[in-house]
């Protein structure tokens, strides 16, 4: 799944009143262990289709895709089109053509594609995109109101001047843009919305490392991520000595967010006065959390695991559980001992 991690780095939801479809390709050259050419396909921010050239199959990733691709055999035709024929050795051949006109002799280099459409269900408005990275640098990018390519580095401009002369490929790339994809972005929010359009709220809990650490509000498993947290004191939002997490996404798609606050100069008996909002967009009742010295879930004493924004883990090990630890490994030395001595007997 780490390559699926680099084609969908830009990869977002969407809002109520905006949806999207789009499809993330990249081939590679110099790179061992990883496939040439793999292809993704997202609508509004959920991962629905993959394929790569190692495995050989798309694979779908809802089971409302399985059901549109069942009754819609042009799209299944498109993606195996695209997964298979088309643009793995397109992107190949490309590769190598770019190389030759940089210069470039050996070493890694990868090609991005990112093409989709954008729909805005207020006004009615479709927008559609075309763009290529090369090296990790925006390459070119393609207007479907002129059917004209775009450069988008000065190196490009020579490159660009070829795909334009190439009039049946822009002709191509426009009615993709301007007639498919949004026929099947339709098509797709039709068999998806009620996975995709459906509120969930979330499990709220008060939790504390240490009893002189804040106190973090954590909700878990809303959707969709339209929401907001915050803490107040007797019935006033707080802005200071308060740190807002950001909203992570959970792996079954929901998502999570904490509010900490700070408590280093109210005694206990001032905790009362405090409660945690959380407000999720399109529903009525907010879920408000008093702040109830009985009800914090402490991690003092425990192994405390952390994921932070970055995917790093950070691991806090206090006193008691060091000592267990300490314990565990002093056993396993001794036990280690132990047997390469019988053995040397």
């Amino acid at each position: 799944m780490d390559m699926m991690f680099l084609l969908l780095l830009f990869c977002h939801v969407s809002s109520a009143e905006k949806h999207s479809l789009k499809y993330f390709v990249a081939g590679s050259s110099g790179v061992s262990d990883f496939p040439e050419f793999m292809g993704a396909a997202v609508f509004d921010g959920f991962l629905v289709g993959y394929c790569d050239s190692n495995t050989r199959k798309v694979e779908t990733k809802q089971d409302w895709v399985e059901k549109l691709l069942e009754n819609d055999t042009q799209q299944l035709q498109y993606y195996n089109h695209e997964c298979f024929e088309y643009p793995p050795k397109v992107f190949k051949d490309r590769i190598h053509i770019f190389k030759q006109h940089f210069n470039q002799s050996g070493g890694v280099h990868v090609l991005q594609r990112m093409s989709g459409c954008e729909w805005d269900e207020e006004t009615g408005e479709f927008n559609g995109f075309c763009q290529y990275g090369y090296d990790g640098e925006d390459f070119m990018a393609f207007d479907p109101k002129t059917s004209t390519w775009i450069a988008l580095k000065p190196k490009a401009v020579t490159i660009k001047e070829k795909w334009n002369a190439d009039k049946a490929r822009a002709k191509h790339c426009e009615i993709y843009l301007t007639q498919l994809c949004p026929e099947w972005l339709k098509k797709s929010l039709d068999y998806g919305r009620m996975t995709l359009q459906r509120t969930e709220l979330p499990s709220v809990s008060l939790l504390q490392k240490t009893p002189s650490s804040p106190v973090s509000c954590h909700a878990t498993g809303f959707y969709p991520d339209r929401a907001t947290m915050f803490w107040r004191k007797d019935g006033e939002e707080l802005h200071e000595d308060v740190d807002h997490g950001e909203i992570l996404p959970n792996n079954d798609g929901s998502f999570q967010r904490s509010v900490d606050l700070k408590l280093s100069s109210d005694t206990p008996e001032d905790w009362r006065r405090y409660d945690c909002v959380f407000h999720l967009s399109g529903v009525k009742d907010d879920i408000i959390t008093k702040l109830d010295k009985a009800k914090i879930r402490t991690n003092w004493g425990k192994i405390i695991i952390r994921i932070e924004k970055d995917g790093s883990s950070n691991i806090t090990i206090p006193i008691t559980a060091a000592v267990v630890v300490f314990a565990v490994v002093l056993i396993a030395v001794i036990g280690f001992t132990v047997y390469k001595n019988n053995k040397a007997n």
